[in-house]
C-alpha cells in the first residue's frame, strides 16, 4: 500500500519507463528529418514519436494480457511526458488537459490506422499521413521512412514483450 501511495518518493523506476525510452530513442535519429523529410519542428518530432508509439502498441496488442499491461504502462509514460513537455512550453493548466487529450487521441488514431496497414504491401500513404509529411516531400523521402518503419516493425515483431518492456529489441 505504501509503495503505491509514495511511488514518487521511491527510487524504483516507473512502470513502462524503459518501453517509453525505447520509443524516444527510436524517434531521435536525424535520418527522420534529413533523409525522411519530416519537419524538424515540435510537431514533426511528435509525429515521429506518435508513429513509433503506435507501432509498439500494435505489436504489444498481439501479445495478450502481458502486452496489454505493457501498453497501459507505455501510455501512462506518454501522457506524463506530454504533460511535462506542454507545461515546459508554457501552456497553462486550464488548457493543459485538452492539449494532452488531443495529442493522445492522435496517437490512438495512428494505432487504429496502423492495425490495418501492417499486413499490407504498401505503407506509403500511411507513412505520409502518420508522419505528417506534406505534399512537397518526395517519393525518396517517403520510401526512406517506410523502410525505417518496416525495419522497426521487424525488430518489434522479433522481440518478446519482456525484451520490449526492458527497452530492447531483438
Amino acid at each position: 500500500m505504501f509503495r503505491r501511495l509514495f511511488a514518487r518518493l521511491t527510487g524504483e523506476p516507473q512502470r513502462g519507463q524503459a518501453l517509453f525510452n525505447l520509443a524516444v530513442t527510436e524517434a531521435r535519429p536525424t535520418h527522420w528529418f534529413l533523409e525522411g523529410g519530416v519537419p524538424d519542428t515540435v510537431n514533426g518530432r511528435f509525429a515521429v514519436l506518435a508513429t513509433i508509439v503506435a507501432l509498439i502498441t500494435v505489436r504489444l496488442e498481439s501479445a495478450g494480457p502481458e502486452g496489454a499491461e505493457a501498453t497501459v504502462a507505455l501510455t501512462e509514460r506518454l501522457v506524463e511526458s506530454l504533460d511535462t513537455e506542454i507545461r515546459e512550453m508554457g501552456v497553462g493548466d486550464p488548457t493543459l488537459g485538452k492539449q494532452v487529450r488531443r495529442l493522445v487521441g492522435s496517437v490512438g488514431a495512428r494505432v487504429e490506422r496502423w492495425r490495418s496497414v501492417i499486413g499490407q504491401k504498401d505503407w506509403g500513404d500511411e507513412v505520409q499521413l502518420s508522419l505528417d509529411l506534406d505534399e512537397t516531400v518526395g517519393a525518396r523521402a517517403v520510401a526512406h521512412d517506410e523502410n525505417a518503419l518496416r525495419d522497426l516493425w521487424r525488430r518489434l515483431s522479433e522481440s518478446s514483450v519482456e525484451q520490449l518492456a526492458e527497452g530492447r529489441t531483438a
